[in-house]
C-alpha cells in the first residue's frame, strides 16, 4: 500500500489536490492513474485535477498539472496562485515576487503578503496569441478566428479562438445561467476543428469592465473558474470590442470573481487563493 500527503487548495472554486514534491517522492507512481484516483469526488479526494509542485532547474519552483481524466494541461491561472501561495507560506521562498515553471513557460508571480500569509496573487499569464496555428484551430485558410460562425449540435455559434498557452473558444450570449452546459460543453471541447481539443468559454457581456462566465474545461468539464479562460475571455472581448485594452476587467465566474488586465505584451491575472485541508492518500 502507497500513501502520499496533499493539501487541497482552491482558487475560486477551481479546486486541486496539490503534492509537494519537494518532500514527496513519486516517482513510483503513475502520474496520470494517481490523477484519476485522486480527483474522484466520490472515491478519492476530489478536485477538477492534481497539481505537482516540484523543485525547478530554471525557476523558483514547477507545476505540472493534471485534468481530473489524467491528461497534461498546459497551465491553469487559478492552480497557479495556489502553487504561489504555498511555496512561499512553507519557505521554498522568502520573496514576494516569483517566477514558476509550467509546459508554457515561465510564469511571475507577484505575491500579496500580510502577517506572513498571501492574500492574493498576481500573475502575468503571457500574451494572447490570435494566430491558428498556435491555439491550434482548423479554420479554413482564416490566420485568425474572430467572431466567425461555427455550427455545433445544428445551432450556428460565433467563436472566438485564442491561446493563453493551452486552446480556448469563446462564445458570447445574452446570458448564461440558463445553459445547458453539459450537453453543449462536449461537443465544442471534441469538435473536428480542435485537433487538441478545448476550453470553452461562455461570456456574457455586463459592461465593458464586468464579464459573467461559465466554462467547459477539456478534461475536466464544467468548473467553477478557470483562470486561463478568464484571461482569454477578456483578450477575445477586447478584440472583438466589448472591453478596452490596459483597463482591469472583472470577471464573474460560479466560484468568484478574477481582475483580469489586457495588454500587447501580456494578460494579468488577480485573485485569491486559499487552503482547505490537509491530509494522506492512500494509493493501491
Amino acid at each position: 500500500m502507497n500513501t502520499v500527503n496533499f493539501v487541497k487548495m482552491q482558487g475560486c472554486g477551481n479546486d486541486y489536490v496539490y503534492i509537494d514534491c519537494f518532500q514527496n517522492d513519486i516517482s513510483k507512481f503513475d502520474i496520470q492513474d494517481l490523477a484519476v484516483k485522486i480527483s474522484d469526488r466520490h472515491f478519492g479526494v476530489g478536485g477538477d485535477g492534481l497539481v505537482l509542485i516540484a523543485p525547478s532547474d530554471i525557476a523558483d519552483a514547477k507545476m505540472r498539472m493534471f485534468n481530473a481524466d489524467g491528461s497534461e494541461g498546459n497551465m491553469c491561472g487559478n492552480a497557479i496562485r495556489c502553487v504561489g501561495k504555498y511555496v512561499f507560506e512553507n519557505g521554498y521562498v522568502n520573496k514576494e515576487t516569483i517566477n514558476v515553471e509550467t509546459k508554457s513557460g515561465i510564469k511571475t508571480l507577484s505575491l500579496n503578503v500580510k502577517d506572513s500569509e498571501v492574500k492574493s496573487v498576481k500573475v502575468k499569464m503571457g500574451k494572447a496569441e490570435f494566430a491558428c496555428e498556435k491555439i491550434p484551430v482548423l479554420y479554413g485558410t482564416e490566420e485568425e478566428v474572430i467572431n466567425k460562425p461555427l455550427a455545433v449540435n445544428g445551432k450556428e455559434y460565433n467563436i472566438t479562438c485564442v491561446s493563453m498557452g493551452n486552446p480556448h473558444c469563446v462564445i458570447y450570449m445574452d446570458e448564461t445561467d440558463s445553459l445547458d452546459i453539459e450537453k453543449i460543453g462536449p461537443s465544442f471541447e471534441n469538435n473536428a476543428v480542435f485537433p487538441e481539443r478545448v476550453n470553452t468559454e461562455f461570456i456574457s457581456v455586463i459592461d465593458s469592465n464586468t464579464l459573467k462566465m461559465r466554462v467547459w474545461e477539456r478534461g475536466s468539464g464544467e468548473t467553477l473558474a478557470c483562470g486561463t479562460g478568464a484571461c482569454a475571455a477578456v483578450a477575445a472581448s477586447v478584440k472583438n470590442g466589448f472591453c478596452k485594452k490596459n483597463e482591469p476587467v472583472t470577471v464573474i465566474l460560479r466560484g468568484g470573481e478574477l481582475c483580469i488586465t489586457y495588454t500587447d505584451d501580456n494578460v494579468i491575472m488577480e485573485g485569491a487563493a486559499k487552503i482547505v485541508f490537509k491530509g494522506e492518500f492512500i494509493y493501491d
